[in-house]
């Protein structure tokens, strides 16, 4: 990448990529008590500034997924995906598990004469990813089924 296009991370940072530190929810939530207070605001006006900030994230993960399901550079896809886990969005690849229609969407089916492979997962055909212990996108998946 041209050094023009990295922003300088400034003397002394240990950042080489040069990204912009996020704030987290607990300054957020700080900042809006102090200025509700301040401002003799109620916790209905903090509630907003935190619902706000929620519906924010909500988005900008959207955004990534959107992205990353276009990207055709695998350190890109990658980058996206160690980002996303950042915020604790994970990928779900459930290769090797057995299927569960509430957690994974069949896409697929491959015959198999091993019984102990019947109702396994195959292979993941589309990422799935899960915002800590909530999916948000089910993984499409083939699944082994006996002949």
């Amino acid at each position: 990448m041209p050094s023009w296009f990295r922003r300088d991370p400034g003397p002394g940072s240990e950042d080489p990529t040069g990204q912009i530190p996020a704030q987290s929810m607990a300054k957020i939530i700080e900042e809006a008590d102090g200025t509700a207070a301040a401002d003799g605001a109620s916790n209905a006006d903090v509630n907003s500034v935190l619902e706000r900030a929620l519906a924010d994230r909500q988005t900008l993960i959207q955004l990534c997924l959107y992205a990353l399901d276009r990207a055709r550079s695998g350190g890109v896809v990658e980058r996206i995906e160690q980002g996303l886990a950042g915020i604790g969005v994970t990928a779900v690849r459930p290769d090797g598990q057995r299927f569960d229609p509430s957690l994974h969407e069949a896409g697929g089916a491959v015959a198999t004469d091993d019984p102990a492979l019947d109702g396994v997962v195959a292979e993941t055909e589309v990422v799935g990813f899960a915002d800590h212990e909530r999916l948000l996108r089910a993984p499409v998946v083939t699944v082994y089924t006996k002949r």
